[in-house]
């Protein structure tokens, strides 16, 4: 991979996975992204996603990597006792969550999804080397050499955290499960995406739909353009899909996003960007 920066998308949809011959083109599996800066190995959320990644990369030998949480709702967090790296005694893996503190800490809302009745068995099962950090969105972190992750406060339900990665002169920006208010851009999101290369957004909901959900945490994909524009931001991606929203209302959307932004994209499992 040399030094570029690129992310590979592993899951692409919210709230639920949705398998089936309806959902082949875009994928079914709940967020999960791989962020690869040069051989640095960032994750941003653990759906079921996280799965398959974990399968990939433990072909590549002794693992060295970080988990980002955009927040701890399950669809976002169920990944992690199905990751096959944290089973591995050679690997370290830290697992990071901006928006818990001062109630609550990153560990406590693993610790409470692995347990009985729930799950059969608690994260003592883990054999990788596994660290769990908390921080407060807006800070920004400092992973590995040349890795700079900024953090920005969401707007969703029990808190999330949105962020920038940048990385020899590139920039990916991952803001998801958040909810715009009309009318106005949320200041926090066009300071983090200010002329980055790359914007994946919360576009859960059409214009026709997002009224009947007011205040649920989620967005649209033209608001999601607006914050775009506004901030000069090169390439846009929808992501985040709504069960509901099978091959056939994704290929709609996409053609939309076209005709409304050339060069706009919609996530699909398995593709791979490069700024």
């Amino acid at each position: 991979m040399g030094g570029a920066l690129s992310v590979t998308f592993w899951g692409v949809r919210g709230s639920i996975a949705c398998p089936g011959p309806s959902y082949e083109r875009y994928g079914g599996n709940t967020s999960c992204l791989e962020i690869r800066c040069g051989e640095h190995i960032l994750i941003f959320d653990a759906g079921t996603g996280l799965r398959p990644l974990g399968q990939h990369l433990t072909t590549q030998g002794p693992l060295d990597m970080d988990i980002f949480l955009t927040h701890s709702h399950l669809d976002h967090v169920v990944g992690i006792p199905f990751f096959k790296p944290l089973f591995q005694a050679t690997n370290k893996v830290r697992i990071w969550g901006g928006h818990l503190l001062p109630e609550a800490r990153v560990r406590d809302a693993v610790c409470a999804m692995m347990v009985a009745p729930l799950f059969p068995v608690p994260v003592e099962i883990f054999s990788a080397v596994t660290r769990f950090n908390d921080f407060v969105a807006g800070e920004t972190l400092h992973p590995k050499p040349g890795v700079t992750v900024r953090t920005a406060r969401l707007n969703h339900p029990n808190g999330a955290t949105g962020y920038r990665v940048d990385y020899a002169g590139k920039s990916i920006c991952y803001v998801t499960d958040t909810e715009h208010r009309p009318g106005e851009h949320d200041r926090n999101i066009l300071a983090l995406i200010q002329g980055a290369d790359l914007l994946i957004y919360d576009a859960t909901y059409t214009d026709e739909e997002y009224p009947h959900y007011v205040g649920w945490g989620h967005s649209t994909w033209r608001e999601g353009l607006a914050l775009a524009e506004a901030a000069g931001v090169k390439t846009f991606v929808a992501f985040h899909h709504d069960p509901s929203h099978d091959d056939a209302a994704m290929d709609a959307m996409a053609a939309e996003l076209e005709k409304a932004r050339p060069g706009s994209l919609v996530a699909r499992e398995g593709m791979t960007l490069s700024p």
